[in-house]
C-alpha cells in the first residue's frame, strides 16, 4: 500500500509537487518567497518563440524608414530576433540559477543585481551580433558605432527590465497583502470558535473535576490529561492539521464530556485504513466543532442514549465526513429550533479558505436523525 500512497509530509516537502490541499496561502507560498517569479516557467516554449518574433518585428518596424527593401526588412527581423534571444534567455537562466541567493537579499539589492545582469546580457548580445556581421562581411561598422549600439541596447534592456521589476514588485505586494488578509481572516474565525469552545469546556470541566478529585482521583488525573491535550491542540493555530490529529482532538473532547454524560452517548467511528488516514489533512477544529454542537444541542437536551456515527471516506480527490446523530424518541426538540441552533457557517468559511470554494458543511435534520456532511477537495498524488 505504501507504494501507492505518499505521505502528506513527503508531498508537502517537495517544492515542485502541487499542494494536496487547495489552500490559497500554500499556492502563493512560492511567489511570496521572492518578488520575481520563476521566469522560465512564465510561458511555454511556443509562447517564447512567438514573443521573440513579435518583439523583433516591432523593433524592425520602428526603423522601417531605413530599410529600402523587404529583404532588408526581413534581415533586420532576424538580427533583432538574434539579439533578443541572446539577451533574454541567458539572462533569465542566470537569474533563475541565482534565485536561491537572490531570495536572501533585500528587494532593492536583488532588483539591482537583476538589472545589471539583464543590461550586461543586452550589451553582450548586441556586441556578439555586430561582430558576427563584421566577421562574415554582412555589414560594416565603425568602432564608435559598435560601442554606441552596445551602450544603447544595454540602456534599452535595462529600462525594460526595470519596468518588469516594478510590475513584479507590485504583484508581490498585492500577494503579500492578500496573504496577510487571509491569515487575519482565518485567525479571526479561529478565535471565534475558540471563544465558543473555551467557556463551555471551562465551566463544565471544572465542575466535573471538582466532583472527581475526592471520589476518584485517578479518573480526575486522566481527565486533566485529556483537558491539557485538548486545549494545547485547539489553541495551537488556525492552519490545517493532519486528520489523525483532528480525530485525537475529538477523542480528547469526547473523553472529557463522557464524564458528565455517562451512558447518554455512544460514538462509532468508520474510518479509512491507517495508510490513507496518514495522508489526510483538515482544518483544525472542524470535525471537533461539529461533534461539540451535536452534544450541546442534542445529547444534553435528553435523558436517552444518543448514538453518533462518524463515517470518513476519501475518494476521487475529495474527502467526505458524515456525522449521523440519532434524535431521541421522545423528541421535545423542535426541528425549526434545531436548524436555528445548529450552525456551521464559521467552520464552513474556514474550510473554504483552506481548501477552496467547493468545500462545504451542510446539515440535514430529519425526524429521526441529524446528518452533517463535511466535504472538501484533497488531492492524492498516488491516484
Amino acid at each position: 500500500m505504501k507504494n501507492w500512497w505518499q505521505s502528506y509530509r513527503s508531498k508537502s516537502s517537495h517544492e515542485n509537487t502541487p499542494s494536496i490541499a487547495n489552500d490559497e496561502a500554500a499556492l502563493l507560498a512560492e511567489r511570496l518567497q521572492f518578488f520575481v517569479p520563476k521566469l522560465m516557467s512564465l510561458f511555454k516554449p511556443w509562447q517564447w518563440v512567438l514573443y521573440v518574433l513579435a518583439w523583433s518585428t516591432f523593433l524592425a518596424i520602428l526603423v522601417r524608414d531605413t530599410l529600402p527593401t523587404w529583404t532588408d526588412f526581413s534581415v533586420r527581423i532576424l538580427i533583432e530576433a538574434a539579439i533578443t534571444t541572446l539577451t533574454v534567455f541567458p539572462g533569465i537562466l542566470f537569474i533563475d540559477y541565482l534565485r536561491p541567493s537572490l531570495k536572501r537579499l533585500p528587494i532593492w539589492r536583488a532588483g539591482l543585481r537583476i538589472l545589471i545582469i539583464m543590461s550586461s546580457c543586452g550589451a553582450l548580445a548586441q556586441g556578439v551580433v555586430m561582430l558576427t556581421q563584421l566577421s562574415f562581411n554582412w555589414a560594416t561598422f565603425t568602432q564608435t558605432k559598435i560601442w554606441v549600439e552596445i551602450l544603447l541596447n544595454s540602456v534599452f534592456t535595462g529600462c525594460f527590465t526595470l519596468v518588469f521589476l516594478l510590475y513584479f514588485l507590485r504583484r508581490y505586494q498585492e500577494m503579500v497583502l492578500l496573504k496577510l488578509t487571509f491569515d487575519q481572516k482565518l485567525t479571526a474565525q479561529n478565535d471565534l470558535i475558540k471563544a465558543r469552545i473555551a467557556p463551555h469546556f471551562f465551566f463544565n470541566t471544572i465542575n466535573t473535576l471538582v466532583s472527581l478529585v475526592e471520589s476518584n482521583p485517578a479518573r480526575a488525573s486522566e481527565l486533566l490529561q485529556h483537558v491539557s491535550a485538548l486545549f494545547r491542540a485547539s489553541f495551537s493555530g488556525p492552519k490545517e492539521i493532519s486528520f489523525e490529529e483532528e480525530v485525537a482532538l475529538c477523542e480528547h473532547y469526547l473523553a472529557i464530556e463522557s464524564c458528565r454524560l455517562a451512558d447518554k452517548l455512544v460514538v462509532e467511528w468508520e474510518m479509512p485504513d491507517d495508510e490513507t488516514m496518514y495522508d489526510m489533512v483538515i482544518t483544525a477544529l472542524t470535525l471537533q466543532s461539529v461533534v461539540e454542537q451535536m452534544l450541546l444541542n442534542v445529547v444534553e437536551m435528553t435523558t436517552e442514549t444518543i448514538h453518533i456515527i462518524i463515517k470518513v471516506s476519501w475518494s476521487y480527490h475529495r474527502v467526505e465526513i458524515q456525522v449521523h446523530v440519532t434524535l431521541p424518541t421522545r423528541n421535545l426538540l423542535v426541528q425549526r429550533e434545531l436548524q436555528r441552533q445548529i450552525n456551521f457557517d464559521i467552520q464552513s468559511e474556514r474550510l473554504k479558505l483552506n481548501f477552496g470554494q467547493s468545500a462545504f458543511i451542510k446539515s440535514l435534520i430529519e425526524p429521526e436523525q441529524i446528518t452533517t456532511v463535511i466535504s472538501y477537495p484533497l488531492h492524492d498524488a498516488g491516484l
